[in-house]
Formats: structure tokens, sequence, C-alpha cells
């Protein structure tokens, strides 16, 4: 690892003609930027593994918004100028910078209050842009959930109303979650291969946006925590399983770790930036892992053999529950809808909670934490269902089978790639 140069220094000798610093001495000014920003916005900085001296040397620096950016955009200039010479993986590691670069930009423009569309917001942040649904088509999906769940009062009282039959009670809830994530840790491992070190531990809260969180800790350790304050529904054990453990969140962080900052020295990827487009294939790749861990009906199979009976309920009505909880998923793009129209202002919070109580079928407590979420995070929903939409037509293209996808999606989350790269 190169020694760290102070920014100023960097920047005065790129002033004065100096001869460019390295990809590496780029990367730490790189690095230096993310985590000046951190200072000014606590959410943006995800997780940082790397040297502390880079961390002490941001806050001695405390660097402005107006700085970071224009420190920023001449890094970016100084990077697109690094001859790459058919250099694959160097190529992908000066467009990766370059597009976090772009993403820091876009997210100190949104700390001083200089906000995007929500589509612009999202193509800057996350590279790719979700598509547009409108009512009829949610309405469609709601009109199946109604004939299989018929009855008096709202769709989303009766759906919740039955879905209370499928509550993990909280004294069996660590149980239940524990043996959903030894068996998708136990399924990811044979495909693909961790640190021998890599482990996590389990923590509930309370009084968060969002249902589960991956704290990545770095040396493959990784504190994830899971959101009690709404019923956790039995599905939700193996969702959060895979997406913040196995093949999901944890899995990723580990592999970047070894195969970029740990063998190739990529300092960079020592630090996971929340508002980039890393975030789009993170959670669009923890959100596709749940089907490539449980394919078919494996999933049903095991959540009603081994999950069921550890949380004490009943598998009567289980195939219905599966039935409509499938239908429901297909509503997951009804959230960019009420947060596109709430970010940019043609809703109130009331109208999006709304929107998503009746299109999402949320409970109407959940609605209005889910705003708060919006709040918070502005288009990153886009992440979690475009996300998913761009990973799996990228791991299933030209019919490929179990094992070609686990080998795809295992290179997808060791490499630098970008959500373009999905595409070609």
């Amino acid at each position: 690892m190169n020694k760290l140069l102070p920014l100023a220094l960097l920047l005065a000798l790129s002033a004065c003609g100096a001869p460019e610093p390295d990809i590496d001495e780029l990367a730490q000014e790189y690095l230096f930027l993310e985590l000046s920003m951190g200072l000014h916005d606590a959410a943006h900085v995800d997780a940082y593994f790397g040297p502390d001296a880079y961390k002490a040397a941001a806050a001695a620096e405390a660097m402005s918004l107006d700085d970071i950016r224009l420190a920023s955009g001449d890094l970016a200039r100084r990077l697109a100028a690094v001859p790459t010479n058919d250099d694959e993986m160097l190529a992908m590691r000066v467009a990766g910078l370059i597009a976090r670069l772009h993403a820091l930009d876009t997210r100190v423009a949104i700390n001083k209050q200089e906000y995007l569309d929500f589509d612009d917001e999202a193509l800057a942040l996350f590279g790719s842009k979700a598509p547009d649904y409108d009512a009829a088509h949610f309405q469609a999906i709601l009109d199946k959930v109604d004939a299989l769940l018929p009855g008096d009062g709202p769709l989303a009282a009766r759906v919740e109303m039955f879905n209370n039959n499928f509550v993990i009670p909280r004294d069996r809830m660590d149980a239940v979650f524990t043996a959903a994530m030894d068996e998708c840790r136990r399924r990811t491992l044979e495909h693909m291969d961790l640190p021998e070190n890599e482990s996590f531990t389990i923590e509930y809260v309370n009084d968060k946006p969002w249902t589960g969180y991956n704290w990545y800790q770095g040396d493959a350790q990784s504190l994830i925590q899971l959101n009690t304050d709404f019923p956790m529904y039995i599905s939700k054990a193996v969702d959060l399983g895979c997406h913040e453990g196995y093949p999901g969140h944890h899995t990723l962080n580990a592999l970047l770790e070894k195969n970029l900052v740990e063998d190739h020295g990529w300092i960079e990827y020592s630090l996971y930036p929340l508002f980039s487009p890393q975030s789009l294939i993170a959670e669009g790749s923890g959100n596709y892992g749940i089907d490539l861990a449980f394919p078919d009906d494996e999933r049903m199979q095991f959540e009603k053999e081994v999950l069921f009976p550890l949380a004490g309920l009943d598998t009567q009505q289980a195939d219905l529950f599966y039935e409509v909880s499938a239908l429901v998923a297909q509503l997951d793009f009804a959230d960019n809808e009420a947060a596109r129209d709430y970010l940019n202002g043609d809703m109130t919070r009331d109208e999006a909670a709304a929107w998503v109580q009746t299109y999402e079928l949320e409970r109407a407590d959940k609605s209005m934490q889910r705003t708060r979420f919006f709040d918070a995070y502005r288009s990153y929903v886009i992440n979690y269902n475009h996300g998913k939409a761009l990973v799996a037509d990228y791991i299933e293209r030209d019919g490929a089978d179990a094992d070609e996808r686990w080998a795809r999606f295992e290179k997808m989350l060791s490499s630098p790639m970008l959500p373009a790269d999905l595409l070609e």
C-alpha cells in the first residue's frame, strides 16, 4: 500500500503540472473524499474497514461540501486520463471510481438541498432508473389477490388478517432466524467458497425505517440487525437470511474484501458508499439470491418442514399463504411510484402512505414507516426491485442452468461490476 498523501498536496501537485500519481494514489484520494463526505452525511459510508489513518486525516481536514465537490470533479478528470492499455480489470477499476465520484457529487448536491428529479437522481447515484407503472398495472394484481381472499372491508386489512396467521412469535424468533440463516449459509457454501473465518451476529432492534440491515465489519464479519417494530412473517426468515447474509450482503462484502482489497490491493473497496452504483448490485443480488438459493418449491418445503414447527405455526393454509405472497411480491414496483411522486412533490406524505397501503397492501403504520424510508434514502428504493430484475436478467441469460447461474453470481459478487455491465 502506498503511503497516504495529504489531499491538499496531491491537488497542488496536479495543479502545478506534476506527473500524475498512479492509480493507487488516485484511489487514496477517492477514499479520503468519501470519508470526508461521511462527516456531513451519517448514512453515506455504510461500511469502512480500511486504515484508521484515512479517517483521522479526513477528520483533521474537515472539508466543506463545496470543497468535496471541487476535489471530486478534479479527481474524476484525472482518472479519465489514466491509460488502461487493454487491461480489462484496470479499465473496470477506473470506471468504477469515476462512477462512484459521480454519485458522490450527486450526494453532495442532495445534502445542499439541490434536488434532482427522482429518475435523474437514481441514474446519477445508482447507474440506472426504474420503469414506470400506472395504478392499473397494480390493480390487475390486486384483483387476483382479492379473488384469493374474498370478503368485506379493504383488501389490505384482509391480507393483514390472513397474514397474522403466519407471524413468528417473539420468543421463537431467534430460533427461526438462526435456522433460516444456517440453511441459507449451507446452500451458499455448496456453490461458493467464502473465507474460512467468515461469520455474523444477529441483533434485534427497534425504531428503524428498515426491516433488516447488514453492517459489514471487515475481516469477513457482519452485524445483522432485524427490526421487530412490526410483525415478522414466517417468510421473512428466509428472505432476510438470504438477503442480509447468504448469498446476499454478507457474502458480497466478504468476497469483495477478499478478491479486490486483499488480492488486488484496491483500497477503495474497503469502503462501501451506500449511495453509489454498488448498491444496485448489492440490493439486486440480495433479493435475487433468495431465488437462487431456494429454487422452485425447495423454499416452501424447507419452511413447512423446519421453520413452521420452530415457530409453532400451522401449515394448513401454507399453500394459500405462498400463493398470496407470490402475488403481493409482484406489487414491489409500486414502492418506486410512491417514492417518485412523493420526492418529486406530486404526493403529500399522507398520499404516499395511502398509495403504499393500497397498492402494496401494507398496514397503515408500516405504510407511514415507508415514507420515513423515502425521506432517509430517497431513490434508493429502486435498488431492491429494479436491481433484482437487472441481476436476474444477467444471471439467467441464454437459459443458464443452475451451475452457470451460481458461477455468474459469484463472478458478479467478486468483481467491480457496474449496473451497465449487467446489460452487456
